[in-house]
This record gives structure tokens, C-alpha cells and sequence, in this order.
């Protein structure tokens, strides 16, 4: 582990530097965010805007929020499409969705849910059972990622270039590489991190309360082991989420049945450039975490849910002929007993390592931004709303 960090710091990652015209001390942030007073005004913030929240900037064809002027070709093929791949897509999308939801229902016919509040759910089943929800989740996700025009999805998978050379000054080295991992740390681009993440591995995962009662939806969430937390609740209810995170963690990693815990460390999604900062519930119970890097290469709409309306964001990507995603595996981060005994030390080494690797650009804006940053923009683009 030393040697890694050793290679970290002769690697650095890219760091977003703060924009000097931003002085947070500075009388300056009394005023609006934005004076939408005429057209070139509002360009002038929203130019201002991503330069400060450059993580949630979307750089494609379809422009801001997708809003943006469309070339003539791109106004034909996605008007071909809307009558031709939409609806194709939404009809066998929704059919893999249901007869999911069927397995799902059959499966879990006679069972008890688990009754805990943040964790109401299937996770607990064995047998045939488990094994049915796990192998038809893992083929029903890959089809409908195929469906949506992810025909292909390159995996590349690094091996640890330490390993050999620690396994001869550790002698507990090789007991570590016997460890099953706890967690799936991975960054955070768009909702289809999950489909791929459960057509990898079928792992549990944290999910708004509100998932649970989403019609279909919600039963396979349940079947999934999803632990449930409420956005905006109290520090209490935050510390009861966080504690069961941990010990799911810690389950997983000893008991080898048990499904791993797939996190999103840094807790909202960016433009796929930028690597945010990571929070440490995933990093509590000290226990290994394997990284995962998704990007999703465009060329005329990006897949990244950063600065656009859901409904938007799927519509324009069901449109698209071909969709495209990469995926690099890391090896598994065995921490050392300072990072165990330091959960952010833990975050901020793995964060490095998966910013060197990936080549993507750290920032410390967080979600709190994200929400200022999107009303600025409907206050530009809709000043009158």
C-alpha cells in the first residue's frame, strides 16, 4: 500500500483550481446569482456559471439543460427517431422491466420482507430463490442496456502492478488477496451506473426512500437489498443509515453469500469530466473496496445526468442509434490500519487513485451546488418562470 501511494504522488491527479474572479469573502456574493435583463446578460451568467460548476456543464449538441438550438441534421434524426427507435424502445424496455417484476413477485411469494426501516427488503432470501432473482437480474439488465443502445460495452480490468513486490514484504499480503471486498465504489455519471453495476454483479445499493414505492419499480429494488434514506432528513436518521451501510459493508465482507454494497461516494452525479468529492460511508467499516470508473463516450448527446430534466434526459437518449459505455475495473484497495483507523484518509486515497487512473479532474463542489447551479439556469433560460 505504501508503494501505491509512492506511485499516487509521483502521478498527481488533475485538480479543478478555483476560479480567482470567485472570491467567497467577497462582498460580491451578496448579490443575485444571476440579473436575467436581457438574452446577453443571461449568456454572460450562464458562461460565469459553468466556469464556477464546470462539473455539471453539459458539452454536447443538445446545449444547456438541453435546451440548445439543434443543427438541421440533428433536428431530422431526432425527429426520425422519436417516431421510429422511441416508442420500440419504450414498449420492449417496459416488457423486460415486467417480466422482471414477475420473477421478482414469483420468487418472493410466501417470503417476509425484512422489516427495518432503512433496509425493507428480499436481501435475506437463499436457496433457488436468491439464485433465480440474481442470474435473471444480472441477463434482464444487460438486455435492457441493450435496448436502450449499449450494444457494446468495453471492459477493461488492471492489475495491481504492486502486488508481487508487497507480497514479499508482507507476509499478510496474501491473506488480504484471499479477502472478499465489501463495497463497489464507484463514480457517478447517470442513472445507467446501476443497470451496469447489477448486470456486473447484482449488488445492493443506497436508494431514495421514495424508490420502494415506485410501481414495479419498487418490488425489485426490495430484491435488490436496497438501503433506503430520506434526501433531506435529520443527523439521527443520516447516523441509522449510515450505521446499517456499515454493517452491511462488513457482512459482505465476511460472509462470501452475502451481496456487496454498490456506493456512489460522492452522493449526486457529474458530467462524467470530474471526480467530486467522496463522503465516507463506504469507507466506515474498513474493510476493502474495489473501484469501478464508468465513462460513456459521445458524439451528439451525452448519457451523463448532470444539468437536465429526467424526462428530457430520457427521451433525447432513447433517440440515440448508438449509446456507448467503458468501464475500468481497479484492483481491489486493501487499506492500510491508518486508513481503517481514519475513514477519510481511507476516501480521499481510494479518490486519488480512481482520479489518476481514470484521468478525470477532482473538485470539492457537492450537491449543494448542483441545486444552485440548476435554478440559476432556469432562471437564465426561463426568467419569467
Amino acid at each position: 500500500m505504501e508503494s501505491e501511494l509512492k506511485d499516487l504522488n509521483s502521478k498527481p491527479a488533475k485538480i479543478q483550481q478555483p476560479d480567482p474572479t470567485h472570491d467567497d469573502t467577497s462582498s460580491k456574493d451578496d448579490r443575485p446569482l444571476l440579473k436575467p435583463d436581457s438574452s446577453s446578460t443571461a449568456a454572460a451568467n450562464i458562461h460565469e456559471l459553468e466556469k464556477k460548476f464546470a462539473a455539471y456543464v453539459r458539452n454536447d449538441v443538445y446545449g444547456t439543460m438541453g435546451r440548445g438550438e439543434l443543427p438541421l441534421k440533428e433536428k431530422i434524426m431526432l425527429g426520425i427517431s422519436l417516431v421510429t427507435l422511441l416508442p420500440l424502445r419504450i414498449v420492449f424496455g417496459m416488457s423486460l422491466v415486467v417480466v422482471y417484476y414477475m420473477i421478482c413477485r414469483i420468487c418472493t411469494m410466501f417470503s417476509a420482507p425484512n422489516q427495518e426501516e432503512e433496509e425493507e427488503g428480499y436481501a435475506h432470501l437463499g436457496g433457488w430463490r436468491r439464485a433465480v432473482i440474481v442470474r435473471s437480474g444480472r441477463f434482464l439488465s444487460r438486455s435492457l442496456l441493450f435496448v436502450v443502445g449499449f450494444y457494446w460495452i468495453t471492459e477493461t480490468h488492471k492489475d495491481s502492478a504492486n502486488t508481487k513486490e508487497n507480497s514479499k514484504t508482507e507476509g499478510t499480503h496474501q491473506l488480504e488477496e484471499q479477502e472478499k471486498p465489501g463495497a463497489i465504489v464507484s463514480n457517478h455519471v447517470s442513472y445507467l451506473d446501476i443497470l451496469y453495476h447489477m448486470s456486473s454483479c447484482f449488488p445492493s445499493f443506497v436508494a431514495k426512500r421514495s424508490v420502494a414505492k415506485i410501481p414495479l419499480v419498487g418490488l425489485i429494488s426490495k430484491c435488490l437489498g436496497c438501503v433506503y434514506v430520506q434526501r433531506e432528513s435529520k443527523s439521527s436518521d443520516f447516523k441509522g443509515v449510515a450505521g446499517v451501510v456499515t454493517d452491511r459493508v462488513r457482512e459482505a465482507h465476511r460472509n462470501g453469500s452475502a451481496p456487496m454494497m454498490l456506493l456512489f461516494p460522492e452522493g449526486t452525479t457529474t458530467n462524467g469530466d470530474y471526480l467530486l468529492s467522496f463522503k465516507t460511508g463506504a469507507f466506515l467499516a474498513g474493510a476493502p473496496v474495489v473501484p469501478v470508473i464508468l465513462r460513456y463516450p459521445y458524439q451528439r448527446f451525452s448519457p451523463a445526468w448532470d444539468s437536465i430534466t429526467g424526462v428530457r434526459h430520457v427521451v433525447f437518449l432513447l433517440c440515440q442509434f448508438v449509446n456507448h459505455m467503458e468501464v475500468m475495473h481497479l484492483p481491489t484497495y486493501y487499506p492500510s490500519q491508518q486508513e481503517k483507523d481514519d475513514p477519510k484518509l481511507y476516501a480521499n486515497n481510494v479518490r486519488r487513485l480512481m482520479a489518476t487512473e481514470g484521468n478525470l479532474i477532482m473538485s470539492d463542489i457537492g450537491l449543494a451546488e448542483k441545486r444552485i447551479y440548476h435554478a440559476a439556469l432556469n432562471a437564465a433560460i426561463d426568467p419569467g418562470s
